[in-house]
């Protein structure tokens, strides 16, 4: 029987960790509210032939490209008049990652049991987020279940072309970054010093540039890298302490906007992020007060973040959104503007639909732009740093040949 690692909040308000076994998770929670034990965590231990057969789907198709997998063959089953829980029940069978598998094996047992399909992939946020989870109930309630996951399939294909562009357009810098330092870490450690150590047999005083590369050598080959390596993992620490507080993330977002060439390019994608998932909320069918509180919670930046929910408190207030979008600093006034002319024209689902497909084009010719000037410029870095280590190796020898000695 499987063994889970919850994490729960006891009758007293505690939090507390422990561990159980049962048939299922929803098993495993059932248990844990006899005992007043309120889980938020449940993660199953992976042992014996389940760890070896979790290891081998490591190296199947996972992540997002999985999920998206299983809502378009969901889509494709309910369409088809196979009802929700015997669709469930086909998946599981088809289903190779073992983690993901025993997720929707419970979903399903839960969904029998009389639980909504929402409120049961509510409880694994890993796979289903929260944009994921609402379309699902309002598909539930409206019956039209088929709809909203051909819809999520292809909000989430659309979603992943977008963040597949920007990846593929850094694997080319990132290798040449890669290599200039595997390159540089080579020479420094093994090639100067026995250069330096067979001139200074000689007597000569090495050139500063050589002196230079020997004191980086120096740090790279002794005790003293392993304190800069301290050091650098501690304010790492501490930064990303810092970064996951409301000040520290307000502040990384602003600087990001604020940078000179991808400041822009950032503050395009998250405005088109906005507007796509906003505009997929609304056509889906959700109220526009629960799809702005979606939204700000999967917008991925503080400021938008903050502006969204000052346009829902305006909504709940019987005002406009379009007013704290555009003093909020990442929307342009053009853009706000748009919306507000949608809002009060009632087609504010169609032009945010027209800015995510306006924006995504143009983000698309700033990679572009980008990627091209950015491959060149680590190139003439890397060949200069590169030809700097080569002269500081040369030169002593060059001198030595000449007779400075």
């Amino acid at each position: 029987m499987p063994r889970y690692n919850y994490t729960a909040v006891a009758a007293d308000g505690k939090k507390v960790k422990g561990a159980i076994t049962a048939e299922s998770p929803y098993a495993a929670r059932k248990q844990l509210r006899v005992r007043s034990i309120h889980p938020t965590s449940i993660t199953e231990v992976s042992t014996g032939s389940e760890s070896k057969a979790a290891l081998f789907s490591i190296f199947s198709r996972g992540g997002k490209g999985q999920i998206i997998d299983f809502t378009k063959q969901m889509t494709t089953l309910l369409n088809s008049g196979i009802k929700l829980t015997e669709a469930l029940s086909v998946l599981t069978l088809q289903i190779s990652d073992v983690r993901f598998k025993n997720t929707i094996t419970d979903i399903r047992d839960r969904v029998i049991s009389g639980e909504s399909f929402a409120d049961a992939l509510n409880d694994y946020s890993d796979y289903f987020d929260v944009i994921y989870v609402s379309m699902v109930r309002v598909g539930e309630v409206t019956g039209s279940l088929g709809q909203s996951l051909s819809t999520i399939s292809k909000f989430m294909e659309k979603r992943r072309r977008v963040e597949s562009k920007v990846m593929t357009a850094m694997i080319y810098p990132m290798v040449l970054v890669v290599f200039c330092i595997t390159a540089i870490i080579v020479l420094t450690t093994f090639v100067i010093p026995k250069i330096a150590e067979q001139i200074a047999r000689t007597g000569q005083r090495l050139p500063l540039v050589t002196r230079g590369l020997m004191g980086v050598s120096y740090v790279l080959t002794s005790w003293w890298l392993f304190v800069v390596i301290a050091v650098v993992v501690a304010v790492s620490w501490g930064l990303r302490r810092f970064l996951k507080t409301q000040r520290g993330a307000y502040l990384r977002d602003k600087l990001l906007l604020s940078l000179p060439l991808f400041g822009p390019l950032i503050k395009q994608r998250v405005v088109a992020r906005f507007a796509s998932t906003l505009s997929t909320l609304l056509s889906s069918g959700l109220a526009m007060a629960e799809a702005l509180r979606v939204v700000a919670e999967v917008t991925g930046n503080s400021l938008m973040r903050s502006a969204v929910q000052q346009a829902r408190e305006r909504i709940l207030a019987g005002a406009d959104i379009a007013t704290p979008l555009r003093d909020s600093g990442v929307i342009d006034p053009a853009i706000a503007h748009i919306v507000a002319v949608g809002e009060k024209s009632g087609e504010l689902e169609k032009m945010l639909k027209d800015i995510s497909e306006n924006l995504e084009s143009s983000t698309d010719v700033v990679i572009e732009r980008l990627s091209a000037a950015v491959e060149p410029l680590i190139i003439i870095i890397m060949a200069a740093i590169i030809g700097l280590i080569a002269y500081a190796t040369i030169l002593p020898i060059l001198e030595v040949s000449a007779g400075k000695f």
